[in-house]
Parts: C-alpha cells; sequence; structure tokens
C-alpha cells in the first residue's frame, strides 16, 4: 500500500508585531498628574494638559525618555544623537486632543534585534524596527441601560501615561515564534522594571500584522492588521485563525483586503474593523508645543550602565554556575520575581537541580491553579528550602512534601510546623513498621500466595495497602525493605 504524501504547503506567513508597554513612571508623560490610574475612580487622575484643554503646554517627562532608551538598549538598538516628538493626528472618541502626541521620523532607537528559540532549540534573530515613546489615550467604557440600550462613557485616567512603541520587523514566520518573541519581550521589560507587564490591564499590548506569500517568494503580500488581543494565547490563537482565512481565500482565487481586524475570543474568529490607513492619512507633523530632545553619548553610557543582568545572560549563568539545562534556566529566567525565588532558595538549600524541579513544578502548578503570581502567594523561597531540608532527612517522604507544600502555598506557615501540627511525618520505625505490614499479610492471603508464587507486580499492591494504613506516612524505602524480607521467609 503506497504511502500518504503530504500536502506541500504553498504559502508562508510574514509576521511583524507591534507592541505597546506603559512606562512604569509617577507622572504621566506630558503633565504631573499621577499614572498609577488601574483602582483609581473614573476620571480622579485628569488636568488640563491630559483634558486636551487649549491653551496648555506639554512638558516632557524624563523619566519616560530614560525609560524608552534603557528598553532600546537592551533590544540592541541604536540611539541617534537627536530625536523629536510629532503630532499623530485622527479622530476617535478616546483622544482628547485629536491628535495624539508620538514619534515618526526621529525616534529614539533604531535597527535593534532579539534572539528568539525556535521548537528544535536553533535560534533566529528577530529585527526591531525602533522603539519609541507616546502618550496612551483615554479609555471607552461600554455599557448597557437598564432597558438595553448601548451607551459609552470615557475615562480620561489613562490618557497621557507614558507608552513605549516597540515596532517588530516582518520576521516571524509563525505563531509559535511569534509568541517565542513576545514572551521574551515580556521578560525583558519586567527584568528592566520599566513595565509591570500585566497585560488584563491594558499595560502590555500587541498588535499583529500578518500576510501570506507563495513560499519561495521575496514580495510581501497584502497584510492585515489584527487588535484586540489581551494574552499571549490570543496572538497565538488569533494568528493561527489568520493564516488559515488568508490561506482559504487565495485558494479559492480572492484577493487579501488590507484592513484592521478584531481578535473575537469568545468565538475564536478575527473580524473586519475598519480598512487600514497608512501613515500618510495621520498627517504626522512636528510636535510645536516640545522642543527636540538630544541624547548625548554620555547619557547613553549612563543608561547602559544601568542596565541589570538580562534574560540571556542570566540563563547562561544557571547554565554554568548551576549546571541546569537550557529549557530549565530558560523557564527560571521568564520572570524577574521566579529567578529572584529561585536564587534566593538556592542560595538556602544549595541543590540547584532539586530547587529547580519544584519551583517548575509543584510551585508553577499551584501558581496555575490559584491564577496567580509568584510575588502575589504566601510561599517563600525560605519555606521550600525548609521543606527540602525535611525531604532530605528522611522527616517527609515525596508525596508527604508535596501535600505539606500545598498547606503552605495555602496557609502561609512553615512546613516544620505544619508537620507538627498535622503529624505529618514520615515513619521510619522500624518495629512500627513491622506491625503493619504483619498486618497486611495477613490480611491479604491471594497476593502474598502471588508474589511467592513469581508475580512481583503483587508487590506494589502491598506496599500500597502499608502506605493506606499509615495514610501514606510510612517511608517507602522502608516498607519495601521490610515486605521483601517477610515475603522471602515463606
Amino acid at each position: 500500500m503506497a504511502e500518504a504524501t503530504k500536502t506541500p504547503v504553498k504559502y508562508e506567513p510574514v509576521i511583524g508585531l507591534e507592541v505597546h508597554a506603559q512606562v512604569r513612571t509617577q507622572s504621566k508623560m506630558f503633565c504631573g498628574c499621577s499614572a498609577a490610574y488601574f483602582d483609581a475612580p473614573p476620571n480622579t487622575h485628569v488636568c488640563p494638559v491630559c483634558l486636551g484643554m487649549p491653551g496648555v503646554l506639554p512638558v516632557i517627562n524624563r523619566a519616560a525618555v530614560e525609560a524608552t532608551i534603557m528598553t532600546a538598549l537592551a533590544l540592541n538598538c541604536e540611539i541617534p544623537e537627536a530625536s523629536k516628538f510629532d503630532r499623530k493626528n485622527y479622530f476617535y472618541p478616546d483622544l482628547m486632543k485629536d491628535y495624539q502626541i508620538s514619534q515618526y521620523d526621529l525616534p529614539f532607537s533604531r535597527n535593534g534585534w532579539l534572539t528568539i528559540e525556535g521548537p528544535g532549540g536553533e535560534t533566529r534573530q528577530i529585527g526591531i524596527e525602533r522603539v519609541h515613546l507616546e502618550e496612551d489615550t483615554a479609555r471607552l467604557v461600554h455599557r448597557r441601560d437598564p432597558d438595553g440600550h448601548a451607551y459609552s462613557l470615557v475615562d480620561v485616567n489613562r490618557s497621557g501615561v507614558p507608552l513605549m512603541e516597540i515596532v517588530g520587523k516582518p520576521d516571524l514566520r509563525s505563531p509559535a515564534e511569534a509568541r517565542a518573541y513576545l514572551l521574551k519581550l515580556h521578560a525583558i521589560l519586567q527584568t528592566l522594571g520599566i513595565s509591570s507587564g500585566h497585560l488584563q490591564e491594558g499595560a502590555f499590548r500587541c498588535d499583529a500584522n500578518i500576510s501570506l506569500r507563495p513560499v519561495g517568494a521575496t514580495e510581501f503580500g497584502t497584510k492585515t492588521e489584527i487588535k484586540n488581543m489581551n494574552s499571549f494565547r490570543a496572538v497565538f490563537r488569533a494568528l493561527e485563525y489568520e493564516i488559515a482565512r488568508q490561506t482559504a481565500v487565495l485558494e479559492e482565487g480572492g484577493r487579501i483586503v488590507q484592513e484592521t481586524r478584531g481578535w473575537n475570543e469568545d468565538r475564536g474568529v478575527t473580524v473586519s474593523q475598519r480598512s487600514k490607513e497608512f501613515a500618510h492619512d495621520y498627517r504626522y507633523f512636528p510636535e510645536p508645543d516640545l522642543p527636540p530632545v538630544f541624547v548625548s553619548r554620555e547619557w547613553v553610557a549612563e543608561l547602559r550602565a544601568r542596565l541589570p543582568e538580562l534574560p540571556d545572560a542570566k540563563r547562561e549563568r544557571y547554565q554554568r554556575d548551576f549546571g541546569l539545562s537550557a529549557y530549565d534556566a530558560g523557564q527560571l529566567v521568564a520572570s524577574p520575581a521566579v529567578s529572584a525565588f529561585f536564587e534566593r532558595a538556592v542560595a538556602l538549600y544549595p541543590q540547584p537541580k532539586l530547587v529547580a524541579n519544584w519551583v517548575e513544578g509543584e510551585l508553577f502548578r499551584l501558581l496555575k491553579e490559584a491564577d496567580v503570581e509568584i510575588d502575589e502567594t504566601r510561599v517563600t523561597p525560605e519555606h521550600l528550602a525548609e521543606l527540602l531540608g525535611l525531604l532530605e532527612k528522611g522527616t517527609l517522604s515525596g508525596a508527604l512534601a508535596k501535600q505539606v507544600f500545598e498547606e503552605v502555598f495555602a496557609t502561609g506557615e512553615r512546613p516544620a510546623a505544619i508537620v507538627q501540627e498535622r503529624g505529618l511525618a514520615q515513619i521510619s520505625d522500624t518495629s512500627e513498621l513491622e506491625r503493619i505490614v504483619g498486618d497486611v499479610l495477613a490480611g491479604h492471603p491471594q497476593p502474598v500466595a502471588d508474589y511467592r508464587a513469581g508475580k512481583e507486580t503483587a508487590l506494589n499492591f502491598l506496599k500500597g495497602q502499608v502506605m493506606k494504613a499509615t495514610r501514606g506516612k510510612a517511608n517507602p524505602a522502608v516498607v519495601t525493605d521490610l515486605l521483601t524480607a517477610r515475603l522471602r521467609e515463606g
């Protein structure tokens, strides 16, 4: 029978991502209003500047400029000596002035790159077009009245919050690469401490540009832009859907229309929103109320010296100094809070591989189940180190240690206190276990006969009965030795 042949892939995706990251500053980009707007009552962090009142003058936030340049340096960008702000003109209800102060032809950086790893461990360099700085818009809140009529309100608290835009080049070739790029970029921003990176709060937002072209072609196809994605999973799913949609259109002889499409998470589809504007439609021109910004080489050197150890360098150190695999090291450096937890735990209990296994296994599992970040939990590196010490001494079995760790995670109590209060210490006393083993053997004559007849798997059943009788507290190794010795006696 002939083997089934694979259908050849006809089209190659071309993907470029535009990431907006709110800059963590005390005040807004061009005024003195607090940037800590997220939980504030609507329209309480406002002033004439961010309300767009006539005659007001913006003032540049130096901290936001420095954060943008540091991000650009971390992304291997060139930093021009001269930059400026521009007015980007468009009309939308969340834009108070009918223009946004942004950057166009002279941004703070250009020509950078970011290295990602493919599924096989291979590395690819993805280009960064630019990292520039602008102001965020207000926020529309959509509601319905008691009669079901829809209406919208405008909350201006977010208007004017510093916002970096990181424009990637169209170098990505799959949804998996796009996700790897976003995760890497997210880790870098969090390591720098420049952005909270909270996707659900809108502090890290992504728009994706995607087109298809015949495999082997060098010309780009017509692209669509996908918006409204607020998770890494959403970006991955939206790109997969759009690849399938565009492929179907091309296969049927249709033509891709350049447009903006929104991602509908509930339906798992992209939907057309509007035809895509070109840059000239925004009528950019230099912001007349702000001076040019000159970035001296001394200033760049000072900011470069302030860069912390970045994820790639930290991962290499974990592999070199701790003997971890590339995968384990990559998991631990994806979040600064996780790497800080790991390093503190290793300092207290210097067995890096064992610590890494518990962090990536039990801790990550509990974090996912509780839907919280590591710095939002009661568990500490001290807790983990103490737990591993109890495991090493034989006070706890592996199963009991996991049970205790769950209690630590839920309550914040010390492992030793939980063991004492709940009587969870492992039973290693031979005389006590001999009595329990004797009872189990006497109560289960058939498995005993099966084992002695050569069915060695019966030992596992008997071992399970001893563990059940001791509520999981028996030392498994001691139980195995006692059972084997007693069974061989007969």
